[in-house]
């Protein structure tokens, strides 16, 4: 009936400009520009979805099929455009009352991306996941105050004001948030958490949900979570090669305690699943105990700490233990019960991963003698410790050259008069100067000298004073080389809590 052409496998930009564009693609047709000759788009697989608006197209345009990922890819791309303009839209300038826009606000649609026509809240919300997931973005903030609300992306370790909502609607927001996490909409006086998984295209997320109340409404917060498969491999983390080779040695053992430190927000939850892909689940019972759960993985067993039952990091770790496990991975060390359980975990014959919070590789054997954990106990179940940050990179479309200050010279070690570069700010980086995030790390393999130094004083000084004798590389060093190769600016390096060199 009608003269079809196929199209396979070709990346197409959308053509916006129809009039009744939102009819068009309910309907299941898109727009395109092939040689210059706008042409209407229909999935191959499903046609006659999209007869009926063909039929009164009158012949205008001609017609092309496409194959089910052209296709998709090409609907991704209106529906961004779409929710640009819902963005927009929900600017705190406008200060219509939206009362009559919230009849269809309850409906929950599995696909976030067919959701054109839906309620204005639900589009805003739809929007903003849409943009967190294109933008890398790690944590969806929204905060309530006096006249309005503001919504931030956690971008690269840092927050980013995104936009400006009226009072009025931040609380349908919330409310929508609190439908699709399972929340109790009717609660605002006390915290509620919970999760939500949503399909963008083909992209499915898990979210995890904070709401708090604060004193002039709530205030949520949402955590973007890595599927276990797009979890990176020890390899895609970014470390250099040293250090991803002597990580590759730890996990070959079958017991020992291996530990991640560093500050919130540096990977090491990702790091340790990343260890967790390494490791042969078919053959190995792994077992991890979390608060809250990652990454939801099959394969293996997760437990959620829940401290309103009584089931701590403690009391979870001993059960486990009676478990048979092979590989345990524990969320954190918090306090010397924890400390003294894993290491006797360590010690009978399990290979246990975890994370402590401290600043640097050398702090954490300092903190695990602080925690009662006796150092010749180190020395027969801690492998290596590993600490790490993530530090943004300049954007190389506008980051500009300056001449490093007196004051950063010597704090840095860096020669007086050279040339480093500085955060600008452009489109390409969302004007914050910076674009991408890289790994950085120290690691400390247990040794016999380093043993013994221990044993004779376990404080944190000590300790770097013998690895300066060593081959050991800290990331003072490797910030310092980053810095003098324009790789990211002094601010950043000071940001992520670097100390003096």
């Amino acid at each position: 009936m009608l003269p079809f052409n196929e199209i396979n496998n070709t990346e197409l930009i959308p053509y916006t400009q129809i009039d009744d564009l939102s009819f068009a693609i309910k309907n299941g047709v898109l727009y395109t520009e092939i040689e210059e000759e706008v042409v209407i788009c229909i999935s191959k697989e499903n046609p006659e979805d999209s007869l009926n608006y063909i039929s009164h197209s009158d012949g205008k345009y001609k017609i092309v099929l496409l194959d089910e990922e052209s296709y998709t890819e090409l609907l991704a791309k209106f529906k961004d455009i779409t929710s640009t303009e819902n963005m927009k839209n929900f600017s705190s300038e406008d200060e219509e009352d939206d009362e009559d826009s919230l009849d269809n606000f309850l409906k929950n649609d599995d696909d976030l991306l067919s959701s054109e026509n839906s309620a204005p809240i639900i589009q805003f919300v739809n929007t903003l996941f849409t943009k967190a997931v294109k933008q890398n973005c790690t944590d969806i903030h929204i905060e309530t105050y006096e006249k309005e609300g503001l919504v931030k992306f956690r971008i690269d370790g840092v927050l980013v004001e995104i936009a400006k909502v009226r009072k009025s609607a931040i609380t349908a927001i919330v409310n929508r948030i609190k439908v699709i996490s399972n929340l109790d909409i009717s609660e605002t006086r006390i915290p509620q958490d919970g999760r939500t998984k949503i399909s963008l295209g083909k992209k499915q997320v898990d979210i995890r949900v904070s709401i708090l109340p604060t004193y002039y409404g709530e205030k949520v917060v949402m955590r973007l979570l890595l599927k276990s498969d797009s979890i990176p491999t020890l390899e895609e983390l970014g470390f250099s090669d040293h250090i991803t080779k002597n990580m590759q040695n730890f996990l070959k053992h079958s017991y020992g305690m291996i530990l991640i430190t560093g500050p919130t927000g540096s990977g090491k939850s990702t790091t340790l699943y990343s260890f967790l892909q390494n490791i042969d689940n078919s053959q190995k019972n792994i077992v991890t105990v979390e608060d809250p759960v990652e990454y939801n993985s099959f394969g293996i067993n997760q437990v959620q700490v829940n401290d309103k039952v009584g089931l701590t990091f403690a009391k979870a770790l001993r059960s486990i233990l009676r478990q048979d496990p092979d590989v345990i991975l524990l969320g954190e060390i918090r306090d010397t019960e924890t400390a003294a359980i894993s290491v006797q975990a360590a010690m009978t014959g399990h290979l246990l991963l975890s994370t402590l919070h401290t600043n640097t590789a050398a702090a954490a054997i300092s903190r695990l003698v602080d925690m009662g954990v006796d150092s010749y106990l180190i020395g027969s179940t801690l492998l290596g410790v590993l600490a790490q940050r993530l530090v943004r990179k300049l954007c190389n479309e506008c980051k500009e050259e300056v001449i490093i200050s007196d004051e950063d010279s010597k704090f840095f070690g860096v020669k007086q008069n050279t040339k480093i570069y500085s955060a600008c700010g452009c489109k390409e980086c969302n004007n914050t100067g910076y674009k991408g995030r890289i790994a950085i790390g120290e690691i400390i393999t247990i040794d016999a000298p380093l043993l013994k130094v221990i044993k004779n004083n376990s404080d944190e000084y000590f300790i770097n004073e013998h690895l300066n004798t060593t081959d050991f590389i800290s990331m003072q060093s490797q910030l310092k080389d980053m810095i003098a190769n324009g790789e990211t600016s002094v601010e950043e390096a000071i940001r992520v809590g670097i100390k003096e060199l």
